[in-house]
């Protein structure tokens, strides 16, 4: 096999996201253990997750003013960052035994991470063609569900303490730094010979523009919803289903299903166009939002059947946004604009994560995720407004 070739470097660069991306809910996955074990309410195991997203936020702030997925050598940066973001998830699993330690580690973990997700995503695009995009940024997101799932999957198959679960999150994202050191390159679709000159303000520049403005909006709605989602399905699953295998469940609605929503909407984009197949998506989770109130206490079988088909759409979309701004964007910052708007999205997250767990106590987790149903909402609109402006341009054009 010649890794040199289009289709083995979108695995590998796949490959690099499945396994630097399990540190990322690695604490999430085990906060019921965390919480017995440090005497924590589920108020504050929130900021488990919610300094990975504000650390995201800051890494990816930082890389966008310094343009660094657009002026460093790509492959490099990833792995870098995959080390260091393995590193500070080791020293929580080895050392960490309470949450004024834990939460400088998952900032920091989140921190790096904005130097694994975002530049494997220009990674992908360096090498696919526009008329595969769709599929391959399918692919690429894909790796990062199921990275994400995976400390569920070694909670939930293994006998392991929170501490074994981490530390094998923590191997996973070295190798995924060794895999991208060696085998790792960039393509030539944003080939420029030099590196481009620094544009902070890019990342700012591009919102003036209709077409990158209507597909962040889009991202953005989806974002509202998405991390909330994977953060507290499980708590919605046990609050219904005390004693059921949510551990399990959670992996495959986030993950297995999130990977098939993934292709599934890569192939669309590449099949039917971007707007179309994003609008329906957003339409099929949003729907989900709005009837999961009846689902709450439904026989397990359906409840499966409402978790596997929403982790199916609440990403399937995702990959069809990073391919749209990509094809818009101005080609010599296709990674700082694809890191600007991974910046916004992730600070959203922070609130939505924030504000479930509160309505939660108010009204139950029954009637939780309705916070949520704005975004898809927002989402749809702004993407059929984009599909809108295409075909005026493609017309204008003709």
């Amino acid at each position: 096999m010649s890794f040199g070739k289009p289709g083995a470097q979108r695995a590998l660069i796949a490959a690099v996201q499945v396994l630097g991306l399990a540190v990322w809910f690695s604490a999430s996955a085990v906060v019921p253990a965390l919480r017995a074990s440090w005497h924590i309410s589920e108020t504050a195991s929130v900021w488990l997750t919610a300094s990975v997203q504000l650390g995201f936020v800051a890494g990816a702030i930082t890389s966008t003013a310094l343009n660094l997925a657009d002026r460093v050598r790509a492959h490099l940066l990833m792995a870098v960052c995959a080390l260091l973001a393995a590193a500070c998830t080791g020293v929580f699993a080895l050392a960490v035994d309470g949450l004024a330690s834990a939460i400088p580690l998952r900032f920091l973990t989140g921190v790096f991470l904005a130097g694994v997700y975002p530049v494997g995503m220009k990674l992908t695009g360096s090498w696919a063609p526009p008329a595969r995009r769709g599929l391959a940024f399918g692919v690429m997101i894909g790796a990062l569900t199921l990275g994400s799932a995976l400390p569920h999957l070694i909670s939930g198959l293994g006998d392991l303490p929170w501490r074994g679960v981490m530390s094998a999150a923590a191997g996973c994202a070295v190798l995924g730094a060794l895999v991208a050191v060696t085998l790792v390159r960039e393509g030539p679709q944003f080939a420029q010979g030099t590196p481009p000159k620094p544009h902070p303000r890019y990342a700012l520049a591009m919102f003036g523009q209709r077409g990158p403005r209507l597909v962040n909006v889009a991202y953005f709605g989806h974002m509202w919803e998405l991390y909330a989602l994977w953060t507290w399905l499980p708590s919605y699953l046990i609050a219904g289903h005390a004693g059921a295998h949510v551990d399990l469940l959670s992996f495959i609605a986030i993950g297995l299903a999130g990977v098939a929503g993934c292709l599934a909407g890569g192939w669309a984009a590449d099949r039917f166009g971007r707007p179309r197949a994003a609008v329906t998506a957003l339409v099929v989770s949003g729907a989900c939002c709005v009837v999961s109130p009846l689902f709450f206490t439904a026989p397990m079988n359906v409840v499966v059947l409402l978790a596997v088909v929403w982790g199916a759409a609440v990403i399937a979309d995702s990959g069809v946004f990073s391919t749209s701004l990509s094809e818009v964007a101005d080609k010599r910052y296709v990674g700082t604009a694809l890191t600007a708007q991974t910046a916004i999205g992730f600070a959203l997250t922070v609130v939505t994560i924030q504000l479930v767990p509160v309505l939660a106590d108010a009204v139950g987790w029954r009637w939780a995720f309705w916070l949520l149903v704005p975004g898809p909402v927002v989402g749809a609109l702004a993407m059929g407004a984009f599909g809108r402006e295409r075909a005026r341009l493609a017309v204008a054009n003709a």
